[in-house]
């Protein structure tokens, strides 16, 4: 490809961005594309139509790389790229976890940025399309945060408080990715809200690999129930939400600064993964259902009316079918509104991976099917609960027919559902009548 100027480039070079994966990498896909667009390129929707292609991978387990592995090969088969017009980058937790090894299995791809190089996204599509600036046109020393001045926020915004995870969980891959826990300062996570909310988001969602720990490793240790109680004061016309936060991250600290500010959703994400203490010692985790059901009395003795989300792993090796019958019973009984389930996935390189007992492939999935089922209905009787009730809702946007879909308070992005509304603007946040539900969809009547 010809070399182009920046300052002289007639129409700007174009980056489409494919995001897989969970709400951390929606994150950094937010981040590269307004270092993007500072820098003078163009965001196209189409990627058959841009000049390079970044496929941001998950593979957080083997599903995950297996997908993204098909949508690379699907991007390498577009036209554009095909015919070398386009130029097709790999980034994300699959470059970070399989590293000199991935640049073999795809040839396809012209690039590969792992997690913690994302911030040179600008440097490697200027190399690849062949785009001269001049020296210090673009700032690397301090990376700005939040959308760029051109870019329009959505009502809806991830925020990272922190990358990278300590715990090691026997299961976990994470921290084999994304590296140790670290913090992101303050200032920056203020900067980002702030550009957030003057850009018109209504919701930021606070989100990292383990939220609770925020500002533990800093020199004159913060926590996360100052960090929300210190945004929300600040930003009192803005929704926040805590995702992600383990058992013991669940501090009456946070509980308070949850209680205490109106605009902060009263909605906890808190993994348990399972319920037999010996199962969460393979697990490196700790845990018990009388541990849990004291945590959720405690959340809602302050709180009555919080949302309470948990995840569960079916199938852990050397799971037997007494303690299955264990968690079934537990999710039947418990005070969760909401309950997600996952079949255990043998990942490489983890402690788990090489323990006895390896339960079968078909019997996993059998078992999570069976407690999905389960939770289904438990949680979807919790959400009926809610009709006749008049909430809050954040209007997102609309579907393909045009009928607006927006979320309350107690739902969180991409997993709890969504709220059916008519006659309100997108960005709007909305009194609501719930009028009726299906399992977690709620459909309500905008109310003066």
């Amino acid at each position: 490809m010809s070399s182009t100027a920046i300052d002289g480039m007639r129409a700007p070079r174009s980056v489409s961005f494919i995001t897989m994966g969970c709400a951390k990498n929606e994150a950094d896909t937010a981040h590269m594309r307004s270092d993007l667009i500072r820098a003078g390129y163009r965001i196209a929707d189409d990627p058959a139509q841009a000049d390079a292609v970044v496929v941001n991978t998950c593979s957080f387990i083997q599903a995950a790389t297996e997908e993204s592995i098909e949508v690379i090969l699907d991007a390498a088969g577009l036209d554009n790229v095909a015919s070398g017009r386009a130029r097709l980058v790999v980034s994300g937790c699959m470059p970070a976890r399989y590293g000199d090894e991935l640049e073999a299995e795809v040839p396809e791809a012209a690039a590969f940025v792992p997690c913690a190089k994302e911030d040179q996204i600008v440097e490697v599509i200027d190399r690849l399309l062949g785009v001269e600036r001049s020296l210090g046109a673009i700032p690397t020393a301090v990376r700005l945060h939040g959308p760029a001045a051109s870019e329009q926020a959505p009502p809806s915004a991830y925020v990272k408080i922190s990358d990278g995870c300590n715990r090691f969980c026997s299961f976990c891959s994470i921290p084999y990715i994304r590296g140790r826990y670290r913090s992101f300062p303050y200032e920056r996570i203020r900067d980002e809200v702030s550009a957030l909310v003057a850009a018109g988001t209504r919701e930021v969602v606070l989100i990292a690999q383990d939220t609770g720990r925020w500002g533990d490793d800093f020199d004159e240790p913060l926590t996360l129930g100052w960090l929300v109680a210190t945004l929300a004061d600040e930003f009192p016309r803005t929704w926040l939400r805590v995702m992600y936060i383990q058992p013991e991250g669940v501090t009456d600290e946070l509980i308070e600064a949850v209680a205490a500010h109106d605009n902060v959703c009263s909605y906890f994400d808190v993994p348990f993964q399972h319920v037999s203490p010996r199962l969460l010692k393979l697990m490196r985790r700790t845990g018990s259902v009388a541990a849990f059901d004291a945590l959720c009395a405690r959340i809602r003795a302050r709180i009555p009316d919080a949302t309470l989300r948990t995840t569960l792993i079916a199938g852990f090796p050397g799971e037997t079918d007494d303690e299955f019958e264990q968690l079934c019973a537990y999710v039947e009984n418990c005070d969760l509104d909401y309950v997600g389930v996952f079949a255990y996935s043998r990942e490489e390189g983890t402690r788990a991976f090489d323990l006895p007992d390896q339960v079968d492939d078909d019997e996993k999935d059998e078992r999570a099917r069976r407690l999905r089922e389960l939770a289904d209905a438990v949680c979807a009787a919790r959400v009926a609960q809610r009709v006749g009730r008049v909430l809050p809702v954040l209007v997102c946007g609309t579907e393909e027919d045009g009928q607006l879909v927006g979320r309350a308070m107690c739902q969180a992005p991409d997993v709890d559902g969504v709220t059916y509304v008519e006659g309100a603007q997108v960005g709007e946040v909305v009194a609501v009548r719930i009028d009726d539900t299906l399992l977690y969809e709620m459909e309500g009547t905008v109310v003066p």
